[in-house]
């Protein structure tokens, strides 16, 4: 990324998210009274007086911690501070200074980056609580005393943060990046996806269910090509989650869709498609995203003859509203065929953006009329007088019609299936919108 980039550490439950959403002025980082509820970086982007940088906030770091979550935390909180520029040490102003504190503060200096100590929970205005200065003793220089509920004392934090950065880093605008988001139930192999990609253990994996649950930015570089992947939360049945943590999750899990031009809707090869994987599909096709079906575990399959065909076939029987979309096939634990995921995102995020002039959409329109004479009823039969594109992503039709009531959704189907079969439009929806005009 080309914007500097600032990591907020600390040991678990010092405020580090409710800081982090202060700047940001939004709620991206799971804010809750449960140690361990930040469980990966989360990146977003900020501004300070003019000047645009990326914010990493971090899960908690326990130092001696042996649990094996607790481990890859502070292992994901290590790639936070290796690629910073700048790091925010929280600390607990009520608490005082613990050992985990003057652990975690060994640790980044050892870093050799600049680090500024943030003193959160001086939620009092005026005077600094005494216990701050016990913190001088961690040798990192002067505490600054911030309230990361009421956003004192935050400015005067970024302040000291800014004389940091460095001044040569371009600001590259995202416009020709490609924003992925991969969605799916828990469990399904998404971060594992993001891991093999990378080639590094960019997003914590264990094999229980629900470890990722915030979305994870990553950018990559593919050839020419530039992405960015948005690793998220698996999403339950609304029945199934129990805590606000979770609820948070899918909540972010649904933006994550808003936010991309592409989902890769994940597949657990051995489970098929659950009613759950149909709420998550019908999501994004009704948010106009391009999609691909990604079956994952598929090294886990025993193959015979036709066995891809077949399981094709079931899996567009249960989601019949996304014949459009491609379903590849993939093992992200061996790397089976991920290398092709690429090729096919980038042809299905250039679909989603395809534009048809109207002079060729009209020619298929008549064609298809000629073929198939539209519907009537009571004597007065549906005319089409025209066709034009009126946007992309998903590409968006207006026909405009004598009566829309004539105009019958199996029709519309039919015309859709033509502009399919003339232009392609493969892995992305697209809508056709009906309005009347007068003679």
């Amino acid at each position: 990324m080309s914007k500097p980039t600032i990591a907020i550490v600390g040991r678990p439950n010092v405020g580090k998210s409710t800081i982090f959403n202060k700047i940001v002025g939004r709620r991206i980082s799971i804010v809750e009274d449960t140690p361990g509820v930040t469980r990966d970086r989360i990146y977003a982007q900020a501004e300070w007086n003019g000047r645009a940088f990326n914010l990493v906030d971090t899960g908690g770091i326990e130092p001696a911690s042996k649990d094996r979550i607790l481990s890859q935390m502070r292992e994901q909180a290590q790639l936070a501070i290796d690629t910073a520029h700048v790091i925010i040490l929280v600390v607990d102003v009520k608490e005082g200074l613990t050992a985990n504190d003057a652990e975690v503060a060994t640790m980044l200096l050892k870093s050799g980056k600049p680090v500024v100590l943030a003193c959160n929970k001086s939620d009092t205005p005026g005077s600094a609580p005494l216990q701050m200065y016990d913190f001088y003793n961690l040798g990192i220089g002067d505490p600054i005393a911030v309230s990361g509920i009421h956003g004192m004392g935050i400015g005067d934090l970024l302040d000291e943060v800014f004389k940091y950065l460095p001044e040569d880093i371009s600001e590259d605008e995202d416009d020709d990046v490609i924003k992925v988001t991969i969605v799916g139930k828990p469990n399904v192999g998404k971060s594992s996806l993001i891991n093999r990609i990378l080639g590094e253990e960019r997003v914590i994996v264990t094999p229980i269910a629900g470890t990722t649950r915030d979305a994870i930015d990553t950018y990559y570089t593919h050839g020419e090509d530039k992405y960015l992947f948005i690793d998220t939360a698996g999403m339950r049945r609304r029945g199934k989650i129990t805590d606000s943590i979770e609820r948070y999750s899918v909540v972010r899990s649904l933006s994550a869709v808003d936010r991309a031009e592409v989902a890769l809707i994940m597949i657990d090869a051995e489970e098929g498609v659950t009613e759950q994987d149909t709420k998550i599909a019908g999501y994004a096709h009704e948010s106009g995203k391009a999609c691909i079906i990604v079956v994952n575990k598929w090294d886990l399959i025993e193959k015979e003859t036709n066995t891809m065909n077949n399981y094709r076939k079931q899996v567009q029987e249960k989601l019949p509203f996304m014949l459009y979309a491609p379903v590849m096939f993939i093992s992200a634990k061996t790397g089976l065929r991920v290398h092709r995921l690429f090729e096919m995102i980038k042809f299905v995020y250039d679909q989603n953006a395809m534009r048809i002039s109207t002079g060729m959409l009209n020619d298929v329109l008549n064609d298809a009329t000629a073929k198939v004479q539209p519907p009537s009823d009571k004597g007065k039969r549906l005319k089409i007088y025209y066709m034009t594109q009126v946007s992309t992503r998903p590409p968006t039709f207006v026909a405009f019609v004598n009566d829309e009531k004539l105009a019958h959704f199996s029709y519309m189907r039919y015309l859709e299936n033509q502009l399919r079969e003339t232009f392609g439009f493969e892995g992305t929806p697209i809508r056709i919108i009906t309005r009347e005009r007068n003679d």
